[in-house]
């Protein structure tokens, strides 16, 4: 983080940062992960990635809303409960603003039958795509997947999308996969020297 972020004044620019990123984002909390890594880690350099993505895994295992979640971690990271609640606040109001503007002058009727809207949001929806598409590769990368691993997360998204009885949870491989992890890390079957010359690598 630099030095010469101030205590009110980072809280300003956490504030501002994320309102940001929450009114120019559509496509839900994936769509606005890229956005975010550019803006925290290669803007403003407040984290390095490696730091990013591990609090992104933690936003991801946590109820709720990924978006919010994962204001709330990088705020309270920099400057704990006062910095979570910048960043959170200035996550959700766009949205608020947007949807009570929507609710006091747009119906949905009004969105489907006008053409030119209609032709506004089917032009969003490829860019949608990307936005979720780019951070799934990203962390994908971060994460040392290679050829010899990446049937896991394809296995694992095809069960999820089987929509098999308890099989498709996802919170079911959540927790394997924490407990996979301590148990390799404990067995010695992973080191954690990779993921601290990983964290070396995006400091530089």
């Amino acid at each position: 983080m630099k030095s010469s972020d101030t205590h009110p004044r980072l809280l300003r620019r956490l504030f501002a940062t994320f309102f940001k990123i929450g009114a120019f984002t559509f496509g839900g909390g994936w769509a606005m992960i890229s956005i975010i890594e550019r803006e925290i880690v290669h803007k403003h350099r407040w984290l390095d990635r490696t730091e990013f993505l591990d609090l992104l895994a933690i936003a991801q295992a946590m109820p709720g809303i990924l978006a919010v979640n994962i204001s709330v971690v990088v705020g309270d990271k920099l400057r704990r409960t006062p910095g979570a609640l910048a960043a959170a606040f200035g996550t959700i109001l766009p949205s608020f603003l947007i949807i009570l503007a929507i609710a006091m002058f747009l119906t949905p009727e009004t969105i489907i039958t006008n053409p030119t809207l209609s032709t506004i949001f089917k032009g969003i929806r490829p860019a949608v795509v990307a936005l979720i598409v780019a951070p799934v590769i990203s962390s994908a990368k971060a994460s040392n997947i290679g050829w010899k691993t990446c049937w896991i997360p394809a296995a694992v998204a095809l069960l999820i999308w089987s929509k098999i009885p308890f099989v498709s949870n996802p919170i079911l491989f959540i927790i394997l996969g924490g407990v996979c992890g301590w148990y390799f890390t404990a067995r010695g079957i992973i080191s954690l020297d990779t993921h601290k010359a990983g964290k070396e690598d995006g400091a530089e």
